[in-house]
């Protein structure tokens, strides 16, 4: 089954930003969603990197209206399946291998693959993968990359991931075949042990305004 591009283009399409967060603790996990949402930032990916991080997933599904929540770091067909279970709405993945296309095509929660050569992106594209992710983005060659890319590759449509900040992200969005960036800084994992909500709204907030 090729991708679902309506759901993703309603995730990526959201807002400018979608911000990557790493939730050590599931209790924080609402209340930072709903900080986000209120700054304009719908479409959020916690990734699988700790423990608890499906609990997370599970609460904002659950109790966050207006939120689209999504699992990122998902390597495998298990993974892919949890992630579903505890309700995301997109699952995000560092790169693409068979055995996780076909998982993906189990499932209409769509996945979100990253690639970081030309080969990655004709490989998935003859997949029917055409929205992907860049990763690591700064770190194999981000905007040049990405303007490179864009006119012999045209059906890809990018969020570049990994290193990406508040200053570079309008590079970023400048580039037509860039839909939505994806990054940390607006949620970092201080601000959301320490509850900074407030302060999560504002950069969310300065986030989507991003152009």
């Amino acid at each position: 089954m090729a991708q679902n591009t309506d759901i993703l283009d309603r995730v990526m399409g959201a807002a400018p930003v979608i911000p990557v967060l790493i939730v050590e603790d599931p209790a924080k996990a609402v209340p930072m969603a709903r900080a986000l949402v209120r700054g304009g930032l719908p479409a959020i990916e916690i990734t699988l990197r700790t423990p608890r991080a499906l609990e997370a997933i599970r609460a904002v599904a659950a109790e966050v209206e207006g939120a689209m929540v999504g699992a990122g770091t998902v390597l495998d067909a298990f993974q892919y399946d949890e992630a579903v279970a505890a309700g995301a709405t997109f699952v995000v993945s560092p790169g693409a291998t068979g055995a996780l296309i076909e998982a993906a095509s189990g499932h209409d929660v769509p996945l979100l693959p990253g690639a970081a050569t030309a080969s990655e992106v004709m490989r998935l594209l003859e997949a029917g993968y055409s929205r992907l992710k860049l990763f690591p983005a700064e770190a194999v060659g981000g905007a040049n990359l990405l303007k490179s890319l864009a006119s012999p590759l045209p059906a890809a449509r990018f969020c570049p991931t990994g290193g990406i900040t508040e200053k570079s992200a309008s590079t970023y969005l400048a580039l037509p075949n860039v839909v939505c960036v994806g990054g940390s800084w607006i949620a970092g994992a201080d601000a959301i042990a320490s509850g900074d909500w407030a302060g999560i709204e504002a950069r969310a907030r300065l986030a989507a305004a991003l152009s």
